[in-house]
């Protein structure tokens, strides 16, 4: 990403890139003062500005950033970097009481904008971050400059608005990913649960060590809400597979290999059949993300291993996945991905059009398991999930009838072996998004996101004396 270095007084900064015409026109160098905390007084900074091409406003639009993009932040520490909003609201002097809850660590007194969070990902796991991520408002066509101020510090407690987790549930091992609104976990290794909330509150560390059942955790407390999708043998809230057969829309899974126990929807033996293995890679604050790994799959047809990473939002009611197949040995030629989502029974609303599959029902929920009747269903006005595919993939919105019913996509086989899709999910019980046109609305629009993400326009290192 071209960028250029800007002196502001007579301090160059070391180590910077050739002075170079930044991608879009800047405000002049130094125009915004520089940010102050009563401890914290930086001499160097770098100005980002992040543009949203879209004819619509953003919030909590995602921001990633790659050392490639700024040479000058690589092999950084997440300590010497700090996010800061110009036009935000400097914090005042903490009292003596919220002194007292911060401790050392609480941010001070600011001056000239206000310290954001940020997150520097390392998501190979090789001890250098590779993505610093943050979220952004923007209005349609804005290009707004940040600042990452450089420097050592250690203030800044970041309350999380997203959690990722493994946990023993019911026995066996279950990712979970989470924003405050809404959940994801595997029970079925394939294919994702979906959990809503009462309130914008993680749970997933709660639901996971104390082993509370989805739908009956509410009688612990409301607010934490309930599985809302039954997933049975269905894609669920979003599931994947491949399409092996020609002139046929029926899906292989994972979960079904010819070596599977089919009553028991399992595969039974990690030998012989498919297995999986998880692993936290982000936990929070702003982003969250699971790793769940597919091997030893045996479709009868073909033998394959993928990798996905599954990663929630805070604020947003919507997470990502990125799929990547390491072993990819069809039987035949034009075999294709698959992605997909149970059709909602009795749906009273839907939305399929190009990349987009929004389907909502009024619903009774009960957990499909309880034999014994001892929990009451759940009656809301509606529980609805979506899928989003990127325009850029040319995938083919393909109803499929196996299984119980469900919307899926079909994708052309790449030759990197990578694909990714978008999940959303919204019932009428969370504290947003509480009809099914506010769920199809806020699909829609951050699928419009999706397809052209918040973007570095330019970027410019500065110093100062």
């Amino acid at each position: 990403m071209p960028g250029r270095v800007v002196c502001v007084s007579l301090l160059a900064l070391a180590g910077a890139l050739p002075a170079q015409a930044a991608t879009e026109p800047s405000p002049p160098a130094g125009s915004d003062p520089w940010y102050v905390r009563e401890d914290f007084k930086p001499v160097r900074r770098i100005a980002i500005r992040i543009a949203n091409d879209l004819d619509q406003p953003v919030r909590a639009t995602p921001v990633v950033i790659t050392p490639a993009q700024i040479p000058e932040l690589a092999g950084m520490h997440e300590l010497t970097v700090t996010l800061v909003d110009p036009k935000g609201t400097p914090r005042p002097v903490p009292t003596k009481e919220q002194l007292a809850v911060m401790g050392p660590h609480g941010i001070r007194q600011e001056t000239n904008g206000r310290q954001l969070d940020l997150q520097m990902d390392d998501l190979d796991k090789d001890g250098v971050w590779d993505e610093l991520f943050f979220q952004a408002d923007l209005k349609p066509r804005e290009t707004r400059t940040y600042y990452l101020y450089l420097g050592f510090h250690q203030r800044g407690w970041n309350p999380h608005g997203a959690a990722a987790a493994i946990g023993s549930y019911s026995r066996h091992m279950v990712p979970f990913w989470e924003s405050g609104n809404v959940g994801w976990k595997l029970w079925f290794p394939d294919s994702a649960d979906v959990y809503g909330k009462r309130k914008n509150i993680l749970v997933a560390p709660q639901i996971l060590t104390q082993n509370w059942d989805g739908y009956a955790v509410a009688y612990v407390d409301p607010a934490y809400g309930s599985d809302i999708m039954s997933v049975d043998d269905s894609f669920g809230g979003g599931g994947i597979g491949l399409f092996e057969t020609p002139g046929s829309d029926h899906v292989s899974r994972p979960r079904f290999s010819p070596n599977a126990d089919a009553a028991e929807r399992w595969n039974t033996n990690q030998l012989k059949d498919t297995r999986y293995a998880f692993e936290v890679i982000v936990n929070g604050p702003l982003r969250s993300m699971v790793r769940v790994k597919t091997m030893n799959w045996n479709t009868g047809k073909g033998r394959y291993a993928l990798e996905q990473v599954y990663t929630a939002y805070a604020g947003h009611n919507y997470a990502t996945a990125k799929v990547k197949f390491g072993e990819w040995k069809p039987g035949s030629k034009g075999v294709e991905f698959a992605a997909g989502i149970r059709k909602k029974a009795g749906e009273t609303l839907g939305l399929r059009q190009g990349g987009v599959v929004v389907t909502t029902a009024p619903e009774a929920i009960r957990n499909p398991d309880d034999t014994d009747s001892t929990q009451n269903a759940l009656t809301v006005a509606y529980a609805g999930i979506g899928l989003v595919v990127k325009d850029s993939y040319r995938a083919r919105h393909v109803p499929v009838a196996q299984q119980q019913g469900n919307e899926v996509f079909r994708f052309p086989e790449r030759a990197d072996g990578t694909y990714e899709y978008m999940l959303a999910a919204g019932w009428s019980e969370g504290e947003v998004l509480k009809t099914a046109a506010e769920f199809r609305d806020y699909v829609v629009g951050v699928a419009k996101e999706y397809n052209s993400p918040a973007r570095l326009a330019g970027y410019e290192a500065q110093a100062r004396e």
